[in-house]
């Protein structure tokens, strides 16, 4: 089988869309891998703001206070997208599919890997949230590892009365626009963070954050596992990536195999190259391991 043939399916994190992807894209592509990306429900295309984002001029207490108009989006419905994708990606792929979650997007591919086991190849994080059967992304949030976190300090509103995390990517403020940067986006160029400021919507549902993750080791643990630790991300905490890689693995069995960027949170943005090496040989691995455990046909001759 055609190492050509294999495929990534990107995903990526909370308040992102698509976009994050298109400088590791056509690296991958160059080396022969197909690279599939979507906006998860909610996200990118999917986004509905509030109301009061638009409206001139600003009100501020508006906007914190207005409910969301995608409070009642799933987590399910955001794994069931992924899973489709998946389901595309291995009808090309002869099943061959690296599934890859950045952040927030960590919580959905550990949803997926359970339903759909058989059609990964390796599940891989990206500084993802990556938690045990029975915990939401909310609690691991709150969890010490995380109290260096920048991002809660982005959020606008009570989350619990407007039924998502909002942000506010477009703000003026300076303060606010500096925390932004330094939240995902700390060694990106002032002009790609501008433009990646511009992707951003400003409501992720309540949904993503307060479902528990449902991973077994009968399924999610028979899938190689991989985890790019980024150590300079002060939004999902150095401390905090790797105190979920040692509760997943006491918990699920097996070993997180881990990789290490001096990165932010957005090393598609400020090392897509170094991303998509690390990437390239998770699938070239992956493979391997694939033909070695392939079943081998042996021909036996008889000597007279």
């Amino acid at each position: 089988m055609s190492m050509s043939k294999a495929a990534f399916v990107l995903v990526h994190g909370g308040w992102h869309n698509h976009s994050a992807w298109n400088k590791v894209t056509p690296i991958l592509e160059a080396q022969g891998f197909a690279a599939l990306t979507l906006d998860l429900p909610g996200a990118g295309v999917n986004a509905i703001a509030p109301t009061s984002l638009g409206r001139r001029p600003f009100d501020p207490a508006a906007f914190a206070a207005e409910q969301s108009p995608i409070a009642g989006l799933t987590q399910r419905e955001r794994t069931q997208a992924v899973v489709a994708l998946i389901k595309e990606a291995a009808s090309f792929s002869d099943g061959k599919v690296i599934l890859v979650g950045h952040s927030a997007g960590g919580m959905t591919i550990s949803g997926v890997a359970e339903q759909v086991p058989n059609l990964i190849l390796a599940v891989v994080y990206i500084a993802g949230f990556m938690a045990p059967n029975g915990m939401p992304l909310l609690a691991m949030l709150q969890h010490e590892t995380m109290s260096s976190a920048l991002s809660p300090r982005l959020f606008v509103g009570d989350p619990a009365s407007i039924g998502a995390t909002r942000i506010n990517a477009g703000s003026t403020d300076e303060a606010y626009r500096s925390l932004l940067k330094a939240s995902f986006y700390g060694d990106v160029s002032e002009s790609e963070f501008e433009h990646a400021a511009s992707q951003l919507h400003c409501d992720e549902s309540n949904a993503g954050a307060l479902a528990p993750s449902e991973i077994t080791p009968e399924r999610f643990g028979t899938v190689p596992r991989h985890y790019i630790r980024c150590t300079r991300d002060c939004a999902v905490p150095l401390p905090g990536q790797d105190h979920m890689i040692a509760m997943v693995d006491g918990a699920i069995g097996g070993k997180t195999i881990t990789h290490t960027l001096e990165s932010s949170h957005s090393p598609f943005l400020s090392q897509p190259a170094n991303l998509s090496r690390i990437l390239i040989d998770i699938a070239v691995q992956s493979l391997a391991e694939q033909s070695a455990d392939a079943p081998q046909v042996v021909s036996i001759h008889e000597h007279g």
